[in-house]
């Protein structure tokens, strides 16, 4: 049987792009319950996405604008919700 791989879905905004970048490299994750993103608090995760967001940023966007755009993210994204008991999301 042929199998076929699932092609990855295109980010359309520089948003999102940020945030995939933040979430492949640890420095967010996705509350399984709710479905919000909670920052992981690691600086060593923050260093690499903001690395990585320098070497390899969108086609078109410049390097600064990049990393500029994982921050703004970041600073939009909290460590606790209100929605979990005890902010154990």
């Amino acid at each position: 049987m042929l199998k076929t791989k699932e092609t990855p879905k295109a980010i359309r905004t520089l948003g999102g792009w940020a945030i995939h970048v933040l979430q492949d490299a640890g420095a967010i994750h996705e509350c399984e319950e709710h479905g919000l993103a909670k920052d992981r608090a690691d600086p060593h995760a923050r260093n690499r996405a903001v690395d990585i967001a320098r070497r390899h940023p969108p086609e078109g966007v410049p390097a600064d604008e990049a990393a500029a755009a994982l921050r703004d993210v970041l600073d939009g994204i909290g460590d606790t919700y209100p929605e979990c008991p005890d902010g154990d999301c």
